[in-house]
């Protein structure tokens, strides 16, 4: 047997008790009733586990008046959507235009008619439910956006129309080292939770950076630099960058944690970084698009990830040449790229420079071994 809905709950602000009797009579058949006598008790049940879904609100009462209570409602986010209506003696203009302009939803002034209040309450409680019900289904939306592009959707910078241009953006894709063969024999219990927290931290890093997280593509990870929001090329290059060593970083903890939770099972993930001339925008048809970037720079950065060492970062020459000053990288062999006639330059990020003088760093690797000396600082030491 399906259990019906619980009634929703009205407070009645008033310092009169025989107006809260009579407010209580009036709804309790309808609605689940609660009242106060005074500002404060009224701001305290507003902000408790069981808050209103709306307030009936005297003005004129000692000490807190009803504007004061409005105003102190307004400035909490927690109590900021309770609709109000005043329910008032004072019946100028313009203190109802006052009230409103606070934020009340309806101002009704007594004497007062049955009818007509309830039906601008079951009015205003309809209208808060639905705005309620619109803005959860924003959010549960918003989640399959980039969060740069659900703020251009909402806030009107952006239409939902087939349209692109042409942008230079850094581009970073990132994968899981051999993820088949690694998780070929896994439970699939195991790969979600595995797979599922490491999206999950990666995605908040992304958005740290200011990065637009286009798609996952399996195990692989898509981010752009550049669109809608830019700081300009370089900065936007450094910013990807930087959210590539925090990912590493991060993913270091993440293995850590994991073995400290009981799994015996881990991954490596890889990157690579390019920068260039992209098509960036809405590509689809009118029942389906996809905010998204193509082209042959988009390429490149997939192909310098897939040469990328495990827990490694590959830039192009292009990105190099943007992030120089701020990034130490050590130059590789030329990439030979399915797709590409000519080998692609390719460097490998090893730390950001400490502000100040450039850092002399010697880098040496063998057998899965990077070894990593400052000049700079061993010469201190010393």
């Amino acid at each position: 047997m399906q259990t019906a809905p619980p009634l929703p709950r009205v407070l009645v602000v008033d310092d009169t008790p025989d107006n809260l009797f009579l407010m209580s009579a009036l709804l309790e058949d309808v609605y689940q009733v609660q009242t106060a006598d005074n500002g404060p008790a009224a701001l305290a049940m507003a902000a408790s586990d069981t808050p209103p879904d709306i307030i009936l609100l005297d003005i004129m009462m000692p000490g807190m008046d009803g504007y004061d209570v409005l105003r102190r409602l307004r400035q909490d986010p927690a109590t900021a959507g309770i609709p109000v209506i005043f329910l008032t003696a004072l019946t100028s203009i313009e203190e109802e235009q006052f009230g409103l302009d606070l934020g009340a939803v309806d101002y009704i002034t007594k004497p007062i008619s049955p009818p007509v209040l309830l039906a601008r309450v079951n009015t205003h409680l309809e209208r808060s439910t639905n705005a309620r019900r619109l803005q959860a289904l924003s959010e549960k939306l918003g989640r399959y956006l980039a969060p740069q592009v659900y703020r251009s959707l909402f806030d009107g910078t952006r239409d939902a129309e087939i349209r692109t241009h042409r942008k230079k953006l850094t581009v970073f894709f990132s994968d899981i080292k051999d993820f088949t063969a690694v998780t070929s024999k896994w439970q699939p219990e195991d790969i979600t939770f595995l797979l599922n927290n490491y999206f999950s931290e990666m995605s908040k890093i992304a958005a740290e950076y200011g990065g637009t997280l286009d798609k996952f593509i399996g195990d692989a990870m898509l981010v752009f630099f550049g669109d809608p929001d830019t700081h300009g090329e370089k900065q936007d290059a450094l910013a990807c960058v930087r959210m590539a060593l925090a990912m590493q970083r991060r993913m270091a903890e993440l293995q850590v944690m994991w073995r400290e939770l009981g799994a015996d099972k881990s991954f490596q993930f890889r990157c690579g970084i390019n920068t260039g001339w992209c098509d960036v925008g809405n590509f689809g048809s009118d029942l389906r698009m996809d905010y998204t970037i193509i082209g042959t720079e988009v390429n490149k950065a997939a192909r310098l990830e897939q040469a990328a060492e495990p827990g490694g970062v590959l830039i192009s020459r292009e990105t190099w040449q943007l992030v120089r000053d701020e990034i130490v990288a050590e130059e590789q062999l030329p990439v030979q790229a399915k797709g590409f006639s000519e080998p692609l330059a390719a460097y490998s990020v090893i730390a950001e420079r400490e502000s100040g003088a450039a850092r002399k760093v010697f880098q040496w690797e063998r057998l899965g071994m990077r070894v990593l000396a400052d000049v700079g600082r061993t010469a201190a030491a010393h």
